[in-house]
Parts: structure tokens; C-alpha cells; sequence
């Protein structure tokens, strides 16, 4: 759930500190929105290490009253704007800043995942949402949401006593979000028990817009070449640069992840942007649902290695279908190395009309249009 030290060097930095050191590069652009939001987290960031000082100083002579009562939070910060406005960039420098353990980060689906997994470990026991606030509050002083979305009325209907919990406990809330927070859970089911929530949010943190003149991710798939073929020497030299280009976080290469609980290997991940290999997503046992929880979980996908889907690849090929269809939906980005060229990849018969609608898909997700459509978790 944490993130990794991109360097020691950068992990002792403030976040202006650090704001000031990526203005030198030269692909990295001044934007006046995302400086007022890095002011902030400074600001935050100052209030935070503070806090802790006093704590540690306090710590002998208040540990029974800490234990027994509530603690008041340092306010935290929502920020809210388009995909590609570095949100998670500004999420990232803010986390690594800090001088303490007790933090977490997390992708808000992941986050929810973790919860209810939590309250079925505690089936049949009293008050079970304050005893996982107890826990999350002994795990982290601050905790910082990437994608704060919600569309699931399980989840909705116990985040205001959860979020209760966490801030009567003295937790900061950091969240990025595509959307403000009166219009989270829009027209959803039974909203009005939502409608908590987003008034503890509203008290707890500052809200703040960072749609700017900038939108790096759109930047960085317009300059991505988005299919390559064949797969040559060059295929994996193209995805890894649009892996490192789009991921933002230094040196998160993990060899496998967990989709609805199984594991999947993967080439790298990174928060919401993840390489697969061909093989590992589309040739062995994965449903429908495995494809519709990565498309929740990713913002950009990369598959490398799609071969020629001839009439003995049938089963691959419908799974590749699937995948395309379930990405298409919710808007994710795809990034692909294949063999040949797209209306080439299927030389079977069986499946000529379902592959058709796919390699329709395949070309519009490289279109403007499509690039600039925010993805729906």
C-alpha cells in the first residue's frame, strides 16, 4: 500500500523542496496550479512533522489519555480535476516527504477491498467498522487516497462511519479525485446515507482544484506509440519508456499482483498503470471479472507479445476480446506490442465478427477523443 523511496536523496526532501529540484528537468513543465496545490502539502507537511514533535515529547504522559479518548486531526487537503493533472504525482512528493512511518497510500478501490476484508474477519463481533477505524488509526496518523471514487453502495453505505472513526482518531485524509466531493455517488442508491461522508470530508480536509493548463498523462500517450509491431528488439525498449513515462513512481516493479484474489504475474506496476504479458492475461483460466477489476484498478494498461490469433488460439482470442471490450468501457488506456498489424491479429474463422468490433476498438483508443476521455474505476 506504501510507496517506495524513489531515492534516499529525494526522500529527505520537503515537498517544495522537491517541486523545485523536478523544475530543472527539462520535461517537466511549471504549472501554476499544481505550484498552489505543492504550497499546500508544504503547508500541510509543516503542521504534520510539527504535530509529530509534539507528540513524541508528549508521548509518555498522554499515552493512557490517547488510548482512552480522541484526538483532533491536522486538516488535510482534496484535490480534484481531470485525469492527467498531476494528482498522483503531487500525492506521491507529498507521502515520500514525510519523516514518519505511520502512513499509508493507497488506490481508493484497494482501500476498500482491504476494509471488507477486515469486516469479514470480524463477522459476528460489536461495532466491527470502529474496531477497523481502530486499526487502520494504529497503522497510520495519515492516509492518502489516490482516486477517491465511489460507485459501489456497499461502499457507500459505511464510509461515514468509517471516516468517523479515522478522524476521531486523530487520522489526516489526503485524496486525489477525477470529481468534488458533493458529487461523489451521484444518483447512486440510497445516496442520502452517503450523504455523511461527504460532509466529514468536507470538514476534515480543504478542497482544492488542480485543473491546470497541463494534462501530462494526455502529453505522454500523445507522444507513446500506442501499438507496435512486429515484435522486434524495439518492442520492449517502446513499452518500457511508456511504462516509465506514464507511471510517475520510480522503481515499482513488482512481479505479480493480486486480482480478485489470485495472482497474476506481471512485467511492472506501478499505482494505476500495469504491464502484462499476452500470455499471462489471456492465456490460462481468468473470467470476465478478473478483466472488469483491472480496468477498475488501471488507468493505462500495457500488453506486450500479442500474437498472430490464428483458429488454434480461439480461446486466447475470445479472452483477448473480452479484455479489449471490458478496457474499452471504462476508458482505459492500452498500450500494445504484437506481432503484426491490428486488423491482422486474428486469422481464424470462428470469431471473425467479435474480433471485427475489436479491432474497430483498437484503433478508436488511439484517437484524440479517446485519450482524452477520463477512465471510469
Amino acid at each position: 500500500m506504501t510507496a517506495a523511496m524513489s531515492s534516499e536523496t529525494e526522500a529527505n526532501l520537503t515537498p517544495w523542496e522537491r517541486y523545485q529540484k523536478d523544475l530543472e528537468r527539462p520535461d517537466f513543465l511549471k504549472d501554476p496550479a499544481q505550484e498552489d496545490a505543492v504550497r499546500r502539502l508544504q503547508a500541510l507537511y509543516d503542521k504534520l512533522v510539527e504535530a509529530e514533535s509534539d507528540r513524541n515529547k508528549r508521548l509518555t504522559k498522554l499515552r493512557r489519555k490517547l488510548k482512552k479518548g480522541m484526538e483532533a486531526p491536522v486538516k488535510g487537503l482534496y484535490f480534484w480535476g481531470g485525469v492527467g493533472r498531476g494528482k498522483t504525482y503531487l500525492m506521491d512528493t507529498f507521502f515520500e516527504a514525510l519523516p514518519f512511518d505511520r502512513k499509508m497510500r493507497v488506490h481508493f478501490h484497494r482501500f476498500m477491498q482491504r476494509v471488507h476484508s477486515e469486516l469479514k474477519a470480524l463477522k459476528g463481533e460489536k461495532n466491527p467498522l470502529d474496531l477497523v477505524a481502530r486499526k487502520f488509526a494504529d497503522e497510520a496518523r495519515v492516509i492518502c487516497f489516490d482516486e477517491f471514487f465511489v460507485s459501489d453502495i456497499g461502499d457507500a453505505m459505511i464510509l461515514a462511519t468509517l471516516m468517523d472513526g479515522l478522524f476521531g482518531r486523530g487520522v489526516t485524509l489526503v485524496c486525489t479525485s477525477n470529481i468534488v466531493p458533493d458529487g461523489l455517488y451521484k444518483d447512486g442508491l440510497q445516496r442520502a446515507r452517503f450523504l455523511p461522508a461527504i460532509e466529514l470530508v468536507k470538514a476534515h480536509t480543504d478542497v482544492v482544484n488542480v485543473d491546470g493548463g497541463v494534462d501530462y498523462r494526455l502529453r505522454t500517450l500523445e507522444q507513446a506509440e500506442l501499438y507496435h509491431c512486429p515484435l522486434d528488439d524495439q518492442a520492449d525498449i517502446s513499452l518500457r519508456n511508456s511504462f516509465d513515462a506514464l507511471a510517475l513512481e520510480v522503481g515499482k516493479h513488482s512481479r505479480s499482483m493480486e486480482i480478485n484474489g489470485r495472482k497474476i504475474p506481471a512485467q511492472a506496476h506501478a499505482d494505476d498503470v500495469v504491464w502484462f504479458d499476452f500470455t499471462d492475461v489471456c492465456d490460462g483460466p481468468r473470467s470476465q471479472n478478473d478483466y472488469i477489476e483491472m480496468a477498475r484498478q488501471f488507468h493505462a494498461i500495457i500488453v506486450s507479445n500479442v500474437p498472430v490469433l490464428g483458429g488454434d488460439k480461439d480461446d486466447q482470442a475470445r479472452r483477448f476480446v473480452n479484455m479489449i471490450d471490458e478496457f474499452y468501457d471504462r476508458n482505459v488506456k492500452v498500450i500494445i506490442s504484437a506481432a503484426v498489424p491490428i486488423t491482422q491479429l486474428y486469422s481464424g474463422g470462428r470469431l471473425s465478427f467479435e474480433f471485427e468490433r475489436t479491432e474497430s476498438r483498437l484503433l478508436e483508443m488511439q484517437s484524440q477523443e479517446y485519450l482524452e476521455a477520463p477512465h471510469k474505476p
